[in-house]
């Protein structure tokens, strides 16, 4: 007869390693699964930027009917509008949410001709709108649209979509490097004909960038990186306006600068040295008050930097480098799920993000020349706003499907 002893090492039968770990696996399953919905601190980063730059805007431009140019505007007209922009393109980006990355996958080239079309129309007598001197806008009577700013979302799915189909030669000068270079090309004569040289500076830091981390030959990048910067020199020492600009933006605080080219850049720098640590307060700012033109668009971190201070200014800052650091990860992530189109394309979207925020803050600080780039998701305007929030809602779409497939779903 056999007899059977218990064990001294068993665990008590009441002790919490031997009770069944269903329930609490099942809580855990569905805490996790509530967390994978969608990135939320992406999104309310997102919604912060767009609501700062909403009371940004209305502080900037609250003085600007008392100019004869918008006498008569109300005071809240910007205010109203771009309320109405962030309302659109918040609808906009729900809606692009909802769009599998394979349907943008897809439609990359034909979205990429179709822009390709519109910046030609812009130059059409009669279909072209022109400010200030530059022909960039297509008016449709409700809204003007800036097709330069599409090129810049559609750029970044083209490239992402050239790189995965040529990743077998993209070593190659021919067959994977004179392709793209040559479809830059086309963009970047259409934008100078505009003229937009600030455009064709992120396009093509943008296109070069996903290039680069496609595996283009190191060899051929190098080559071209300095052909680029040669032609942008040639570019800018034909054009005598640019050049002076150039000059101006070198030394802005002689009187003929201050006075002249150097004009935006030297009132922007004194709403920066007004704001010192804390800003003179939220409304305060005296540059809006018709010294600082275009206040409310291009130069909008100047106010916030004269009326929010050193400290306003670096929260805009760290917010920019969330998203970005934020748009990285999710590109690394889709790539190690063997996702290359949906790595490459958020990769993408962080350096459109990334270089268009670091030129107009750049310039705002006098640390680039003066250049008509707006601050993403803040500064006044429709087609910006509405076009960076569809390409944050084709990111928030790539995180979500990373986030499906580790949960062992499909997308």
């Amino acid at each position: 007869m056999k007899f059977a002893f218990p064990s001294f090492s068993a665990k008590p039968a009441d002790s919490p390693a031997s009770r069944p770990r269903t329930l609490d696996s099942q809580k855990s399953g569905a805490q996790r699964s509530k967390m994978m919905e969608y990135d939320q601190p992406l999104v309310w980063v997102v919604v912060l930027l767009m609501l700062l730059g909403l009371v940004m805007v209305y502080s900037a431009s609250i003085a600007l009917p008392d100019s004869p140019k918008y006498a008569n505007y109300s005071n809240a007209h910007f205010l109203v509008r771009q309320a109405i922009f962030i309302g659109v393109s918040l609808v906009a980006g729900l809606f692009t949410f909802r769009i599998p990355i394979a349907t943008w996958q897809r439609a990359a080239p034909y979205l990429f001709v179709i822009t390709l079309v519109l910046l030609a129309m812009v130059l059409v007598p009669g279909l072209g709108r022109g400010v200030n001197g530059a022909k960039r806008w297509l008016s449709f009577r409700v809204f003007n649209l800036q097709p330069s700013e599409l090129m810049k979302l559609f750029i970044v799915l083209y490239a992402a979509n050239y790189t995965v189909r040529k990743q077998q030669v993209m070593h190659k000068l021919t067959k994977g490097f004179l392709p793209m270079t040559a479809a830059v090309g086309v963009v970047g004569l259409l934008l100078l004909l505009e003229p937009d040289l600030g455009a064709l500076g992120v396009i093509v830091c943008i296109a070069m960038g996903i290039l680069f981390l496609g595996g283009i030959n190191g060899i051929w990048f190098g080559g071209i990186g300095a052909v680029l910067a040669g032609l942008f020199t040639l570019v800018i020492w034909l054009s005598p306006w640019r050049r002076e600009r150039i000059f101006a933006y070198l030394n802005p605080w002689t009187e003929e600068n201050a006075l002249g080219k150097a004009y935006q850049l030297s009132h922007s720098l004194i709403a920066f040295g007004r704001g010192e640590l804390f800003g003179v307060g939220l409304g305060a700012s005296v540059e809006k008050l018709h010294y600082l033109p275009e206040a409310h668009t291009d130069f909008l971190l100047a106010v916030i930097g004269e009326e929010l201070g050193f400290v306003g200014v670096l929260v805009v800052v760290m917010l920019f480098y969330w998203i970005i650091k934020r748009a990285f990860e999710i590109g690394r992530q889709a790539i190690a799920m063997e996702q290359t189109f949906a790595g490459l394309t958020a990769k993408g979207i962080g350096i459109w993000i990334g270089v268009q925020t670091f030129i107009n803050m750049g310039v705002n600080l006098g640390l680039l020349p003066t250049k008509g780039l707006t601050l993403p998701l803040m500064s006044y305007g429709g087609s910006g706003v509405l076009i960076n929030c569809i390409g944050l809602a084709i990111l928030l779409r790539i995180d979500y499907e990373n986030r499906v497939m580790m949960r062992g779903g499909r997308s």
